[in-house]
């Protein structure tokens, strides 16, 4: 197969151009292809972009090309000459004759995405082969602020992003493909007739209010200690993980078309702490009752039939203490490239490590970190996070936006900031003596009317309202659940 253009290279040119993976033919009769036939583009367009072209020219015709074929306008020859008549590189090819030379190249149609797939392949080859001499030259490279340990992560974050996207770097994208993506997003909510966007928490008053947990958003979830902040997130990693179902999402991808897998980063509690208390929640047995052994022959039954249950969930617990928000992120690819990944949660935030000597540059750099995650991957994250002591010495102990602990950055870098309140928890401290008969009255009122019932505060989002959120708490199994209101009472529910 003969190349059309004509080209006297250099000895140095020639050994360069032999070293680096690539097809001039291959790259010339697919334009010439899409330009005889435009339907073409759209069976090679989920496959390859102009950034897969090794020769610029040939980029900037492809790029002109799907323009146009966005736009329904024919993308000929003719049709393209007038946007690249003044292009310096194809005036070194022959200028505007060159685009019928293309043409007059074509291949068949049912070739075509034979041909992109080699294009494709050959661009990741040269991504691989760039990738390799910049970790070999970090690598030889020997400095005091490069650690090893950092160029493993960084390579291996490149690598990952090379292997989900078929490019180390997006860079720029034009406005006409962010518009097209906002349109594919406004349709996929207008087919599914008003249902959840995101991935539901099984909440359903929280699901309404924030329409599932949206991909690429950080959610932080904070509280005060004893509020429940990690019951609510096992819960919803559970309620997540126990509905996950696979199968073919409309873009015809395969992917979770319900629930999900659950990775959850638990720097606090020991794996089988976390799992003791998704056991209580399944086997509805009191967590004391499963850390003491304190349980009869029918309770000790349901607990193995409900651990037996549970055994295919797809949740991956890693429970080492104080980990660097690189190393979450590198072993977040690791689990999403092996089992898949859709819902991350960190419990908490404050016991993240960074690299900062500064708490406050400490935390911000945390929070960007977990946000450049959920935007990388392509899935929700949810955070948890305490709240300073301020709440404690106010009349009403309801947490506010302000009380996020020891950075703003947090509320910056947030798409949704939720409180855990539970109000039970203040008015226990408050009982008054036995001898105080009205004010024990209405106390034991209040505790009534107060008993198993939870506030999830949304103090930010930015794609939906704030408000408060009513739930069932159940303190024995850790369980939040969804509250039946009154008017739901008479209705069945």
């Amino acid at each position: 197969m003969n190349e059309i253009r004509a080209f006297n290279p250099t000895g140095a040119e020639i050994e360069a151009a032999e070293s680096v993976p690539h097809s001039i033919e291959a790259e010339q009769q697919l334009l010439g292809a899409i330009l005889t036939n435009n339907d073409i583009y759209d069976r090679v367009a989920s496959i390859i972009g102009a950034q897969h072209f090794y020769d610029p020219v040939h980029a900037r015709i492809f790029e002109t090309a799907a323009a146009r074929i966005a736009r329904n306008a024919l993308a000929s020859p003719v049709t393209l000459r007038a946007f690249l008549e003044d292009d310096t590189g194809l005036k070194e090819l022959g200028g505007p004759a060159y685009l019928v030379k293309l043409a007059g190249a074509a291949i068949s149609s049912y070739a075509a995405r034979d041909y992109a797939q080699m294009i494709y392949d050959l661009a990741i080859r040269r991504e691989l082969i760039a990738l390799g001499h910049d970790i070999a030259a970090k690598a030889a490279r020997v400095e005091v602020a490069s650690e090893p340990r950092d160029q493993i992560v960084e390579a291996e974050q490149q690598l990952y992003q090379l292997a989900e996207q078929g490019k180390s770097d997006s860079g720029f994208q034009s406005f006409l493909k962010a518009v097209k993506d906002a349109v594919d997003v406004a349709n996929a909510a207008y087919m599914r007739e008003g249902g959840l966007a995101g991935v539901a928490t099984g909440l359903t008053d929280m699901d309404q209010k924030l329409g599932g947990l949206h991909k690429s958003d950080l959610l932080i979830l904070a509280g005060r200690p004893s509020m429940g902040k990690t019951s609510l997130a096992t819960n919803i990693a559970f309620n997540v993980a126990r509905a996950y179902k696979r199968g073919t999402l409309p873009d015809g991808t395969e992917g979770a078309v319900d629930g999900g897998v659950v990775g959850f980063f638990s720097l606090e509690m020991s794996a089988e702490q976390l799992a003791g208390r998704i056991l209580a929640e399944a086997s509805e047995i009191p967590s004391h009752k499963i850390r003491r052994g304190d349980m009869d022959e029918g309770e000790f039954r349901r607990f193995v039939e409900a651990a037996k249950s549970l055994e295919s969930c797809p949740l991956f617990i890693d429970d080492t203490a104080a980990l660097p928000i690189s190393q979450i992120a590198a072993r977040a690819r690791r689990l999403k490239r092996t089992h898949g990944l859709d819902l991350l949660i960190v419990d908490y935030l404050q016991l993240v490590r960074g690299t900062s000597e500064n708490r406050v540059q400490e935390i911000g750099e945390i929070s960007m970190g977990l946000k450049a995650i959920a935007k990388e991957l392509n899935i929700p994250v949810i955070a948890l996070s305490q709240l300073s002591r301020q709440v404690e010495n106010r009349e009403d102990k309801r947490p506010q936006l302000s009380d996020l602990r020891e950075s703003g950055s947090i509320e910056q870098d947030a798409d949704v900031v939720m409180f855990v309140f539970r109000e039970v928890y203040y008015k226990e401290r408050e009982k008054p003596g036995e001898h105080e008969m009205d004010r024990m009255a209405e106390w034991q009122e209040a505790m009534s009317r107060l008993h198993g019932k939870a506030e999830v505060i949304i103090g930010k989002q930015r794609h939906g309202p704030i408000g408060t959120i009513e739930l069932s708490f159940e303190e024995q199994f850790t369980r939040f659940g969804n509250l039946v209101k009154p008017w739901q009472q008479d209705q069945g529910h």
